[in-house]
């Protein structure tokens, strides 16, 4: 059975009590597979053929979650737009758990769409399936270019309807990524002068993504070093394939230097550094040539 398929390690969860809040996905009326990642499901070392099935769309959906699964919302803060907001937050995602892939690293398997959480924010915590095939779109091309990206395992269709500027089907996306770890959630724990807390989640970090400075003799120091290194060359690549992030806040950028949240992006069509792509950057704080 696929609700067996899946198994999930949640360190994060078992590791950092404080910030997240256990909830569920909320149930959808009528839950339908667009599409299923079958090459990204095997590097999971998950069973794909089991997966593309009416019980693969329940699992997707959050209707039927598999064993092992302890879905949460993480909590993070973040500078958006020049101003900094204490707290954000999953107000539309959850993270379901981690697995080991078939090249022994760790991965997060989250749910983007997937109904409110205690961080929504007075949104209704939905996707429609337009961003959500998009994002599936986007997150596979990066991938295919060599630049490191969330990617999507999965795309439902909740047979809902999302209200947007006007009505639109919903869906649910199954996001993978090394982890859902961003500056904001450190910024999350400073704000609190939680200082038990910060050393806890930066060890957690060291471990889960740079073990390699353990053994420095500031290893706190290489940790901020070492993200600095690999956002820069996270960067760099957008700039050679002219990819506009579009909401580069502190709340969308990994500590494991993964291309997250597919927003307001773009590739540029022709080169002008000036281009915008997100309708309330008026001032073009993220434009192309502003992203390093």
């Amino acid at each position: 059975m696929a609700v067996r398929a899946f198994s999930f390690d949640n360190t994060y969860a078992r590791d950092l009590e404080g910030l997240y809040v256990p909830w569920k996905a909320a149930e959808v009326a009528e839950p339908g597979l667009i599409k299923l990642n079958h090459a990204l499901a095997e590097e999971l070392g998950l069973d794909a053929e089991a997966l593309d099935t009416p019980e693969g769309a329940l699992i997707f959906s959050g209707n039927q979650l598999p064993d092992g699964t302890a879905t949460i919302a993480q909590a993070y803060a973040g500078h958006q737009f020049g101003g900094f907001s204490p707290q954000l937050g999953d107000g539309r995602a959850l993270l379901l758990g981690e697995v080991i892939d078939k090249h022994g690293k760790r991965r997060d398997i989250a749910f983007k769409g997937s109904g409110r959480t205690p961080f929504s924010r007075g949104g209704d915590g939905k996707a429609a399936l337009g961003p959500v095939l998009r994002e599936y779109i986007i997150g596979e091309a990066m991938h295919a270019l060599g630049i490191p990206t969330t990617r999507a395992l999965a795309a439902v269709t909740t047979g809902e309807t999302v209200r947007r500027e006007r009505n639109l089907p919903g869906a649910v996306l199954t996001r993978v990524a090394a982890s859902h770890i961003r500056v904001g959630t450190f910024q999350f724990v400073t704000a609190r002068g939680d200082d038990a807390m910060l050393g806890k989640l930066a060890d957690y970090v060291i471990a889960r993504h740079y073990p390699e400075i353990k053994g420095q003799s500031d290893p706190y120091l290489g940790l901020l070093r070492a993200v600095c290194e690999r956002q820069a060359e996270l960067i760099a690549r957008w700039m050679n394939v002219g990819f506009i992030h579009g909401v580069m806040n502190t709340d969308n950028m990994t500590l494991s230097g993964e291309t997250i949240d597919y927003g307001p992006c773009a590739f540029m069509d022709h080169y002008n550094p000036a281009t915008v792509f997100s309708s309330i950057d008026e001032q073009g704080r993220y434009a192309y040539a502003n992203q390093p």
